[in-house]
């Protein structure tokens, strides 16, 4: 077990993290300066780091080399920001604040955020693609496949889809979760697939378990942020709080209201803590981080 407090721990992820992607991201003085200044507007200097926190969490389990965990946690991060800098444009949610400061396509324009996203989400696969990430070729070849699903129209991409057309229509709770399993939960599921196979390679029942562990941590991610954009307000997020009913979409909030979304949370999380009850201390950080998901107040 780590003596470094939970915190600390955190902290020190969030920091490597950091380091890492601003050491991937090319330099903002490279050709196209513009396209490069606002890549790493869009990526460095905010946010919670909360997929990289999931694969090291998860690589601990399987013994993963801290420096195979950087790469694969830069190529989801940068795919996260694509996601986030694409999401806040005139054309889906059309929103100004992000991270506490203006959206991509506000400080720069629409073009320039439009091509961030793209550039972003090809630099996550030439990242992943340029040093091993686990001992197996193959199976860094089949980890590179699982990263391109979770972020497709069989995933991210598919999920953003849907919340698209799902605006101002009532949903059922099975119909939401399908919708989140998608949207937030794919990158957040392939974030611990992934960090655990980094390592020591587990066998498939265990990777069944933590593939479900990852499932419930998307899920309770979604409805924990779906009660701060009801309750939180826009200073404490970073972002424009009541933005989901301002635009009359379907959330958790909205479905089951505050007190039952908070049941479903607590819920979500005892079952991501039952599954990783087996695995002992090597899952402790996995564990603290799935609490600390569940209390965030961001």
């Amino acid at each position: 077990m780590s003596t470094l407090s939970f915190a600390d721990w955190m902290g020190s992820i969030q920091q490597r993290t950091e380091t890492a992607l601003g050491q991937c991201l090319p330099a903002a003085t490279l050709l196209p300066t513009r396209l490069h200044e606002a890549m790493r507007y869009a990526v460095l200097g905010g946010g919670k780091r909360v997929r990289p926190l999931l694969v090291h969490a998860a690589g601990l389990i399987s013994g993963a080399a801290p420096e195979r965990l950087d790469r694969v946690s830069c190529a989801l991060e940068l795919i996260h920001a694509y996601s986030l800098v694409h999401d806040d444009m005139p054309c889906m949610d059309d929103d100004t604040l992000r991270r506490g400061k203006p959206t991509v396509h506000v400080q720069y324009d629409d073009a320039t955020a439009l091509l961030v996203g793209d550039a972003l989400q090809t630099l996550a696969f030439q990242h992943i693609s340029e040093a091993p990430v686990c001992d197996d070729p193959l199976q860094q070849l089949a980890m590179m496949r699982q990263l391109a699903i979770a972020a497709g129209s069989r995933g991210m991409a598919g999920g953003q889809a849907i919340d698209l057309d799902s605006v101002g229509k009532q949903l059922s709770l099975a119909e939401l979760e399908l919708m989140h399993i998608h949207k937030t939960g794919a990158l957040i599921r392939a974030s611990v697939c992934l960090g655990v196979q980094c390592g020591q390679a587990p066998d498939a029942a265990a990777l069944e378990s933590l593939d479900h562990v990852g499932k419930v941590i998307g899920l309770l991610f979604q409805v924990v942020d779906d009660i701060l954009d009801a309750e939180a307000d826009t200073a404490t997020l970073g972002k424009t709080a009541g933005k989901d009913a301002a635009n009359d979409k379907p959330t958790y909030v909205s479905l089951l209201g505050v007190s039952r979304a908070r049941a479903l949370a607590e819920e979500l999380c005892q079952d991501a803590l039952d599954r990783l009850a087996p695995y002992g201390d090597a899952a402790q950080r996995l564990a603290e981080l799935t609490r600390y998901i569940v209390r965030r107040q961001f």
